[in-house]
């Protein structure tokens, strides 16, 4: 199964997305959900309006799409679900720093962006294992 990956960007007023590895796929939208939703618009019309011999590689079989964020999508998106007080507690960053990368204000260093994606892996992990009684 080909891996079709996907980077997500946050605007002033959307989200954008373009594939890191397969050519001609682009999206937006309003929201990341209506961003996900244009990349699946986007391969099928790809599939409706060119020959198949034309097609990039990755979506003539079987195909999973992986979402790669920068920090301010993934701060806006996962901002709604998650209190910034409570990404602070989780990545040890204070949330008026969390939410200046939010905003586009400031952007984080490469040490910064890992500490993110690995308390939210962590904490992703640490609820995978939760069971309820």
């Amino acid at each position: 199964m080909e891996k079709i990956i996907m980077n997500i960007c946050a605007s002033s007023d959307s989200f954008g997305a373009y594939s890191e590895n397969c050519e001609g796929i682009y999206a937006a939208g309003g929201t990341v959900e209506e961003c996900k939703k244009d990349v699946e618009v986007a391969i099928a019309l790809i599939k409706k309006n060119l020959p198949e011999e034309r097609w990039p590689e990755q979506i003539k079989g079987d195909y999973t799409l992986v979402w790669h964020y920068d920090i301010q999508s993934l701060l806006l998106y996962y901002g709604g679900l998650l209190s910034l007080s409570g990404l602070e507690r989780l990545t040890g960053i204070h949330q008026k720093q969390l939410w200046s990368y939010m905003h586009g204000r400031s952007k984080p260093r490469i040490q910064q962006k890992q500490r993110i994606e690995k308390a939210l892996h962590s904490f992703a992990n640490e609820l995978a294992d939760v069971s309820v009684l």
